[in-house]
């Protein structure tokens, strides 16, 4: 999950100024949390929550609903959760809850127009997007899923909520999947097999699109191109740098990398710390807690 928020906070500042190197400054007082931190750690309270429906955290342990105040957890969320058809209905519910709860202290944090209505409807809908917003926010997912059905469950009930689309389910899937098997141990050979095999063809290398890519907001425009700079990196701070040369939706690109290299190389305590830093109160908040409480 913090790749996702650190890829979002070093692209912040190329979303529309992109910018086609891996040579930069990864923090600047330039750069900032953008909606797709925020949803990703929305996404994040929802599975706590919803463990705590089930029993299998202590109310002491998530974020509150109504403070956003963090306590100590007794047992980690992925101890024995049975993802049963109520429960995933359960997850939706909570997830719709967290995403509008925390997301509206947040409305200049970059929220795409039919998204922004949605966050604000008093009885919100999905409305039938592939947008890449999708797959920029189902990390938690990847994490805290212990079987590749669960991962694939909990990823459509959290997506269908915005994204009912089959591309943008297909793109949070992905993303989630992928992170499931690098946290798996799996190689990024057996990751990309899986890849091109169930969702992406991948047959094109960074350095070939970088000088025609453009801005592009669908899951099937970005998905497989930040999946691909994961597979072309050599440590989390270098898939970072590759996603942000790519160029296009820059943020988002590189949260979905960034989520991705996380579970692969695990990330480094100064780039961790730099991030933490651009977090307030409540944000770190749901950090500290996931992290106490997901294994």
């Amino acid at each position: 999950m913090l790749g996702a928020i650190i890829g979002d906070i070093v692209g912040s500042r190329f979303e529309f100024h992109n910018h086609r190197s891996k040579d930069f400054t990864l923090f600047t007082p330039e750069c900032f949390v953008t909606d797709d931190s925020i949803m990703t750690l929305a996404v994040a309270q929802a599975l706590m929550d919803t463990a705590v429906a089930l029993e299998v955290l202590s109310p002491a342990g998530p974020v509150d609903a109504d403070d956003g105040t963090a306590g100590d957890a007794n047992r980690p969320a992925t101890s024995a959760v049975t993802w049963t058809d109520d429960a995933l209905q359960l997850l939706s519910q909570n997830t719709v809850r967290a995403m509008q709860r925390i997301g509206r202290q947040y409305p200049d944090c970059g929220y795409s127009g039919r998204f922004a209505v949605w966050m604000f409807d008093d009885q919100p809908r999905p409305y039938h997007s592939f947008g890449n917003g999708a797959a920029m926010r189902i990390s938690p997912v990847g994490l805290f899923a212990r079987t590749e059905d669960e991962v694939k469950r909990l990823s459509h009930a959290v997506t269908a909520v915005t994204h009912d689309h089959p591309e943008g389910l297909k793109g949070a899937e992905a993303t989630a999947l992928a992170i499931f098997l690098a946290l798996q141990g799996q190689s990024k050979d057996e990751i990309r097999q899986r890849m091109v095999a169930d969702y992406y063809p991948l047959d094109f290398k960074i350095d070939q699109i970088r000088p025609m890519y453009r801005f592009n907001e669908t899951c099937q425009g970005t998905v497989p191109q930040a999946i691909k700079a994961f597979l072309e990196s050599k440590s989390f701070e270098d898939a970072i740098r590759t996603a942000i040369s790519v160029g296009g939706d820059s943020d988002t690109l590189a949260a979905i990398t960034g989520a991705i290299a996380e579970a692969c190389y695990g990330v480094p305590d100064a780039v961790r710390n730099q991030a933490l830093g651009y977090l307030d109160a409540q944000l770190r908040a749901i950090v500290d807690a996931w992290e106490l409480q997901v294994p």
